[in-house]
């Protein structure tokens, strides 16, 4: 099981992501609310700004207080790091 740091030394098992998004447009929001009055949602910012929302695959809407691309950074790393053939995740 693979888990990825999102920040305040929690983890998320990488096997359960379906998204990593920004929380400024207005369906985002509106997952967050959805999530919180479902109470499955998971506020791991520590009291600061949320800057990621991550949704599992179980439903669950996790904030996190560091950059959307720097969890993604971290999953790739951790893919990376496994994987014998690390081109197949380049850009092009």
């Amino acid at each position: 099981m693979k888990l990825i740091n999102i920040g305040f030394g929690n983890m998320v098992s990488a096997n359960r992501l379906v998204a990593i998004v920004s929380p400024e447009s207005a369906p985002i929001k509106r997952i967050i609310q959805e999530a919180k009055d479902r109470g499955v949602c998971i506020d791991a910012t520590y009291g600061r700004r949320t800057r990621a929302v991550i949704v599992t695959d179980s439903g669950h809407v996790i904030l996190s207080a560091i950059q959307p691309e720097t969890v993604a950074n971290r999953l790739y790393d951790r893919t990376d790091a496994q994987d014998d053939d690390p081109e197949e995740f380049e850009e092009e």
